[in-house]
């Protein structure tokens, strides 16, 4: 199950609604840091803090899942990265620096 749809022009979180153009880099200047401010590169690899939801299913990430090789995306959810062989895009909020 994937959280993300792909439009042509930008990205929808299936969960929240949320919407964002596709972009490849972040916006110049801007810095991510996870729910403890440590900052997060690209390459990175994140642990979630929290039990999340996927989707409206029963599905669920459990906390201590790890995320390896992230990358940065500009938008609200701005982490993108594959958990258990899903496509993920992820709040730095609920994820700490590994």
């Amino acid at each position: 199950m994937d959280d993300v749809l792909s439009h042509p022009e930008h990205w929808e979180c299936a969960t929240c609604g949320h919407e964002w153009p596709k972009e490849e880099a972040l916006e110049s200047g801007r810095v991510v840091k996870d729910a403890h401010g440590n900052v997060l590169v690209e390459g990175d690899s994140v642990t979630l803090i929290k039990d999340l939801k996927l989707g409206g299913g029963s599905q669920v990430l459990k906390a201590g899942t790890k995320a390896k090789n992230i990358r940065l995306t500009a938008g609200d959810h701005e982490i993108d990265c594959k958990i258990e062989g899903v496509a993920i895009a992820l709040k730095a909020c609920f994820v700490k620096k590994a």
